[in-house]
């Protein structure tokens, strides 16, 4: 599904947006931390939050990363979620490495670990490149 040139773009640690449908069939867009995983998008996030909910009510949503003002470019990705367990925080720490360093990175590690830390995982159906 992805091309060397989209692997390639996906592999900057740029911020994503994620867009989950809620109870009442509108978008719900919130901005994530992703990491490409084989054919796969994965991010982490606190199980209580109101994109878990709308995920498990409708696996449907989409994955927007790049396209801003300062990006040549940028990739929609629309597809299926599905929820994972993290329970050795392994998806936790790989991500927050990816984005942060040093103290910043440990101190965050820390105060999310009694955290009910979970893996989104988005299983592309089409991606569009978007300007």
């Amino acid at each position: 599904m992805f091309t060397d040139e989209m692997r390639a773009f996906l592999q900057q640690p740029l911020i994503a947006r994620i867009s989950t449908i809620d109870r009442e069939g509108w978008p719900h867009t919130v901005p994530v931390w992703f990491m490409l995983d084989g054919d796969e998008i994965a991010i982490i996030s606190v199980r209580q939050t109101a994109k878990i909910g709308h995920i498990k009510a409708n696996p449907n949503g989409a994955v927007q990363v790049g396209g801003d003002a300062n990006d040549s470019a940028g990739y929609l990705i629309k597809g299926t979620f599905r929820i994972e367990e993290d329970p050795d925080r392994a998806w936790m720490k790989k991500l927050t490495y990816r984005y942060e360093s040093g103290d910043k990175a440990e101190k965050d590690i820390a105060d999310w670990t009694p955290l009910d830390m979970i893996v989104l995982r988005l299983t592309a159906r089409s991606v569009v490149k978007v300007a």
